[in-house]
């Protein structure tokens, strides 16, 4: 698998709530102070057990670095649509070739740190593999299946060394009755 990794200086495509490009701006401004409404993929890999593929940011990402997160998440290029950035990033991340379905679309912010956070208008994937991940360890630093019940109750829990935005999908995701 070629290593790709994400650079803070990667062009993010700013957005209006209704989703209509306004702009560009590199990956780290977008992630500064307060945040700037910005274009993201989230996605959410099953196998045949309906088991989740949870991973765990690799600590020297800048936001949420050492939490565990849903299967990959991204930021579409100018141009790109996104079920393509969240496809190719599946491979990228995972070493995986997922065709994904369209679940949803929302607007988050969370707060990492007085300096960072997310602001994101993010659309939600899902998606099905019968194999395990071949991971981008500079990008992921561990990963593991995880059951539908042991999420729910993690969840549930609130617990600190998950993303807010794994917590937000996640819940919509079981209102939505996925996995089914």
């Amino acid at each position: 698998m070629k290593t790709i990794v994400s650079r803070e200086t990667d062009l993010l495509v700013l957005v209006d709530s209704d989703d209509q490009a306004i702009g560009l701006r590199d990956k780290r401004s977008c992630h500064e102070g307060r945040g700037i409404l910005h274009r993201a993929v989230s996605v959410f890999v099953f196998d045949e057990k309906q088991r989740l593929l949870l991973q765990q940011r690799h600590d020297d990402k800048p936001l949420w670095g050492g939490c565990w997160s849903n299967s990959c998440c991204t930021h579409p290029f100018f141009g790109e649509e996104p079920v393509n950035a969240a496809k190719r990033r599946v491979g990228e991340e995972l070493g995986l070739d997922v065709e994904l379905e369209f679940v949803y679309k929302f607007e988050y912010h969370a707060e990492w740190s007085p300096e960072y956070c997310e602001h994101e208008l993010c659309s939600v994937f899902v998606g099905a593999v019968s194999t395990d991940p071949n991971v981008n360890t500079t990008e992921i630093q561990a990963w593991r299946w995880v059951s539908v019940d042991e999420l729910d109750k993690v969840i549930s829990e609130d617990a600190p060394d998950y993303t807010p935005w794994l917590k937000l999908e996640w819940r919509e995701l079981r209102k939505r009755g996925i996995p089914d």
